[in-house]
């Protein structure tokens, strides 16, 4: 039965559809507009495949936008791994990429024409004060004392501010608009504060940087931007995006959407949680495979294609769906995998095997298929020798009833090659078994003799010619589902301290020249890839993508039977 999963619902796509047909919009234009403080996450990429993915739908254009408005925390180097995440993903931004920070000149001109209209004020509260005259979710604010200085007067301060006069904190331009309104966004926001920081763009221009709901906005609308798409918690911000274009000279005035974002069990999505862990040194960086980051989900094997897809499976709604079963996520990525990955033998923990019948210079070739479906992929020569490495999970000296492996006198299929016997175990000063000794029916190559039940087959590879190679092994980084639900407690307290284990594996030839970021199914153990960094001159290192059990497939399965 297939477990292929329709397109979920998406009610942005269908609005924007409806709005075409109705001839009520005609050319859409989308934007994507991350801040430069870290890398982006798997909640990020549902925001790229939603935006990119309209405007590819509809022939429109989707803006690649940094939102450049805190230097503090902002680099380039999160800036080029964003535009490299973007692209990986196989989308192109339309146009150069854009900053906030190229409309900081025209952003300044409209703060002083709210100070000329009497609808902004500079304001000398701290930030405490600020907090306490906003009032609460039941208490009105109160107005700032300062909140009747004169146009002349705020113009001035504002200038002053610009240029570096005042300490940071010392002052901040807000917005007048109701400290009574029930929405606390309304109630006088701060639209600048002072920041003597250098900024990667602008250098040292400015010294008071605009807040992201003053820039958010007015960026899209010099840009053209017709559906500005965030995220739900932006819902009540929204009364103040639509004021400033209410209330400003803009070209043109978007229309914000809110969609709910994307919650992955044992998975963390908060860019200042992740990067604790890449400064603590709990991960090997932004990039660290068991990270939640587009770059971390690059190294560690998954497809642009599959990462898409899984945005699709989840679809775009505005209710909270809760959390999202990563099983959905490993079901898209192992069905790409499936479809694409060349298949090859790799022992991760190796048992050698001595096949005493056996010539010390016999050398066979088996010609076996690169995929089983694919014929458009070349053969896999896959040499076989008197000494073999197999796994040593494949063999146990005490086998339980039904385990079709190997062990003393049992029998086995060597996968693609012949049935061997155990004769003998040898151990060595330890009590540790060394190897095995076993003997090969040379009658059995591609079928069992009559009369003889052979049900168990594994993997093995030539020691003479096994490719030496380090596998890692990742799993969850997290043990539980929401490793941050509690906000009073340390979410470190629920790290996975077997998130990796390292193997020094032994591969078939087939592996020794695989190309970094080159994918393959190592049968009978999962889907691993060359990792990006690691294989250089001669070294092999392959991340474990993904197991081969598909439990969310399975669970389809039973819906789809339920449902018939």
């Amino acid at each position: 039965m297939s477990t292929e999963t329709a397109s979920a619902p998406n009610f942005i796509r269908n609005q924007i559809r409806d709005e075409i047909e109705a001839g009520k919009a005609d050319r859409i234009v989308t934007r994507f507009p991350p801040e430069p403080n870290g890398f982006l996450h798997v909640g990020h990429a549902k925001s790229i495949c939603l935006n990119f993915g309209l405007a590819e739908q509809f022939g429109g254009d989707c803006h690649l936008r940094f939102d450049d408005t805190n230097p503090a925390k902002e680099e380039q180097a999160y800036i080029d791994a964003i535009k490299e995440d973007v692209a990986w993903l196989g989308f192109q931004w339309a146009g150069e990429v854009r900053f906030a920070s190229d409309y900081f000149d025209q952003l300044y001109a409209w703060a002083q024409h709210l100070i000329r209209e009497g609808k902004a004020y500079v304001d000398d509260l701290s930030p405490e004060e600020i907090r306490e005259y906003r009032g609460s979710l039941t208490e009105p604010g109160r107005p700032s004392p300062y909140s009747t200085r004169s146009a002349e007067e705020n113009l001035d301060l504002l200038e002053r501010m610009r240029i570096g006069e005042f300490a940071e904190g010392e002052k901040v331009l807000r917005a007048r608009i109701d400290m009574a309104a029930p929405n606390i966004n309304l109630r006088d926001p701060i639209l600048y504060r002072i920041r003597h920081a250098h900024h990667h763009q602008t250098g040292d221009k400015w010294k008071i940087y605009p807040s992201y709901d003053f820039t958010h906005g007015q960026s899209d609308a010099l840009e053209g931007v017709t559906h500005s798409i965030c995220t739900l918690e932006f819902e009540d911000h929204r009364p103040l995006y639509e004021w400033f274009l209410e209330n400003l000279p803009v070209p043109a005035k978007p229309r914000q959407i809110e969609f709910a974002r994307l919650n992955l069990n044992y998975t963390l999505t908060s860019k200042r949680k992740l990067k604790l862990l890449v400064d603590e040194g709990i991960v090997d960086g932004w990039d660290d495979p068991r990270m939640p980051t587009i770059s971390g989900m690059r190294r560690r094997g998954y497809t642009p294609g599959s990462i898409r897809k899984f945005c699709d499976m989840i679809g775009v709604t505005r209710a909270d769906g809760g959390l999202v079963d990563i099983a959905m996520l490993y079901h898209a990525i192992r069905s790409d995998l499936e479809d694409n990955a060349p298949r090859a033998m790799c022992v991760l923990k190796p048992l050698k095997v001595v096949l005493t019948n056996v010539a010390d210079d016999h050398e066979e070739v088996f010609d076996v298929p690169g995929h089983p479906a694919r014929e458009d992929m070349p053969l896999r020569r896959v040499p076989f020798t008197r000494e073999l490495y197999i796994d040593q999970d494949d063999f146990l000296e005490e086998p339980p009833k039904k385990f079709f492996r190997l062990a003393p006198g049992q029998e086995v299929r060597l996968r693609n090659a012949y049935v061997i016997r155990c004769d003998e175990v040898v151990k060595d000063s330890t009590g540790e078994i060394a190897e095995l000794r076993c003997s090969v029916d040379f009658d059995t190559l591609g079928k069992n003799p009559e009369g003889r039940k052979v049900k168990g087959v594994i993997h093995w590879v030539s020691a003479a010619h096994a490719v030496p190679m380090e596998v890692r092994l990742y799993d969850n980084l997290f043990l539980v589902e929401q490793p941050d639900k509690d906000k009073d407690a340390d979410f470190l307290e629920h790290l996975n301290p077997e998130s990796l284990q390292v193997c020094q594996a032994m591969g078939e030839p087939s592996l020794a020249d695989a190309a970094p970021e080159s994918r393959f199914q190592f049968e009978r153990v999962g889907y691993f890839c060359a990792d990006r960094h690691a294989c250089r001159d001669g070294k092999r290192v392959f991340n474990r993508t993904v197991g081969l059990k598909d439990s969310w497939a399975k669970i389809q399965n039973k819906d789809a039977q339920k449902k018939g």
